[in-house]
């Protein structure tokens, strides 16, 4: 145990994250395996252990005060960050078995149709002890999510959920048949009803007390009893118990599509359904009973204290195409399916472009270093789709861009050239090349092989490369790159532009930020 007296900067760096992310696991990994065989008493005294373990606590704090984006989001105490000392405190604090909330503070921020929603953000103490919350719960629901559920859980994301489509709407699946029921839930994070998240609640009395203070402390007064923060470490999860089973709603036999042949057993099920948390789509056949359907859903969401949002939900024709996480899906009339970038996100991208090129308060070069990142981004998004239009080339958009530059700093066409070369990164595309997770696989299922072969297809170009150079192994702590934390990678002489493969090394996103800060203190 680290000594009380001792709370520096070397102290909290000395602590042994490796042995805490490798005993964490283990616990976890035991959990989602008595869940997955029905042993449920068994997955709450394992809970049990993950709530007095020395090791939750430590990386609880750590996610929160250093890795999660919305860290530097100060609660109602005002906080934005914690000092070592502060740190070894609140360990201290987290011991505590009865945990009381306090209140939430309320960030207003407008949605695209002028209303306004609420951010309710916990101070930095709650959110370390959902955070330990979040390792106990997640496991034991991520052994019984539906396989078709691929929002905010460990090991999927939006390129999943993207293939998942493709497969319910590809020639082999007579997609241009098909019809897709756009879903849209009402205000879903404000009318959760906390009964529903209870109920389906797998944990010990002590985290379910807690739980349900937490539920309460961000309730509002007209619903007392409906609602999860948006803000919290764990909202999302408990907003994906609470909505796990709507995928069964809609589903058939695969003996019963005309162009699929099913494997054993013969009457093999397929759910027409694609969730990402609250947004999701139902494949219809023609034979399909749209009306029916829906009535099913609204009664299961009804039940849960929501309902359907009746302006946002559509019936639309695959031929039409659709709208779904950032992309237009469509069926051609030849049978072919296409997926693009959706306008309404490449808008936002060129306005976000725009406002940095056009931006006056900065040169050049700065404004090649704020779109780097932002291009990067966008492209590396959309590489599994149909890239082939001209606008999706960004060729006006760089060549306003090189205008611009050239105007401004008077640099020769060479060096113009090099700027725009840094600020319109190129990403290789890669249509439809994206292999999705497969069946009902997680990252707790202790299969480390997979999950660390998989994160690296998930980088290009030099990480990939040094991925499996390094055995998907961190090149600091020597664990597994696994999806549970994000790859850097680092220059070994501090020079970016130095991108000899010697001097390269993909690390943990943790390891990243302590080998810099270990730089900067030497300095």
């Amino acid at each position: 145990m680290i000594g009380r007296s001792i709370k520096t900067s070397e102290s909290w760096k000395s602590l042994p994250w490796k042995k805490f992310r490798t005993n964490l696991f283990r616990l976890q990994r035991r959990v989602f395996k008595a869940v997955q065989v029905g042993d449920k008493r068994k997955a709450r005294s394992l809970q049990k252990l993950i709530l007095k373990s020395f090791a939750a606590r430590w990386l609880a704090i750590r996610q929160v005060t250093q890795l999660n984006a919305g860290k530097k989001t100060a609660g109602i105490d005002g906080k934005t960050a914690l000092t070592h000392e502060e740190r070894f405190n609140l360990e201290l604090l987290l011991r505590h078995k009865d945990w009381y909330h306090n209140k939430l503070r309320l960030i207003p921020i407008p949605k695209k149709d002028g209303s306004i929603r609420y951010l309710k953000v916990p101070t930095i103490a709650d959110r370390c002890w959902q955070a330990i919350a979040k390792f106990a719960l997640e496991p034991a629901h991520e052994a019984i999510f539906h396989v078709h559920s691929y929002g905010f859980r460990p090991g999927r994301g939006t390129q999943d959920a993207r293939q998942q489509v493709f497969n319910n709407l590809n020639s082999k699946a007579n997609g241009i048949t098909k019809r897709i029921l756009e879903l849209d839930i009402e205000k879903c994070f404000d009318r959760i009803n906390h009964s529903t998240i209870m109920d389906n609640l797998i944990a010990p009395r002590a985290l379910k007390t807690g739980v349900f203070r937490a539920l309460k402390a961000g309730i509002n007064p007209e619903f007392p009893e409906q609602g999860t923060p948006q803000g919290g470490v764990f909202s999302l999860l408990l907003a994906n118990i609470a909505l796990n089973g709507i995928e069964n709603i809609h589903q058939y036999h695969a003996s019963k599509e005309r162009r699929i042949t099913p494997k054993t057993p013969k009457e093999h099920i397929i759910n027409a359904c694609v969730r990402y948390a609250d947004d999701m789509v139902f494949f219809l056949r023609p034979q399909d009973n749209a009306e029916g359907i829906l009535e099913r859903i609204s009664q299961f969401l009804a039940d849960r204290g929501m309902k359907v949002s009746e302006k946002k939900t559509k019936l639309t024709a695959s031929t039409d195409g659709f709208d779904f996480l950032g992309w237009n899906f469509q069926v051609q009339q030849n049978g072919k399916f296409r997926c693009i970038p959706s306008v309404e996100n490449f808008k936002n991208f060129r306005k976000k472009v725009k406002h940095i090129v056009n931006n006056s308060n900065y040169g050049a070069k700065v404004k090649a270093e704020k779109l780097a990142p932002i291009v990067r981004g966008w492209r590396h998004y959309h590489k599994y789709c149909d890239m082939s239009g001209s606008r999706f080339s960004l060729w006006h958009m760089s060549f306003t861009a090189f205008r611009v530059f050239n105007r401004e700093t008077k640099m020769d066409r060479h060096t113009t050239k090099k700027l725009m070369e840094k600020a319109f990164p190129k990403v290789p595309n890669s249509e439809n090349a994206f292999i999705k997770v497969q069946g009902n696989k997680s990252p707790f299922d202790g299969d480390l092989v997979y999950w660390s072969k998989r994160n690296s297809k998930l980088y290009d170009g030099a990480t990939s490369k040094q991925l499996t150079k390094q055995n998907h192994t961190c090149g600091k702590c020597g664990l597994k790159l696994t999806s549970e934390e994000r790859v850097h990678l680092h220059h070994i002489d501090g020079n970016h532009n130095n991108w000899k493969p010697k001097n390269l090394v993909v690390l943990h996103e943790s390891c990243h930020d302590y080998i810099h800060m270990s730089n900067r203190e030497k300095k």
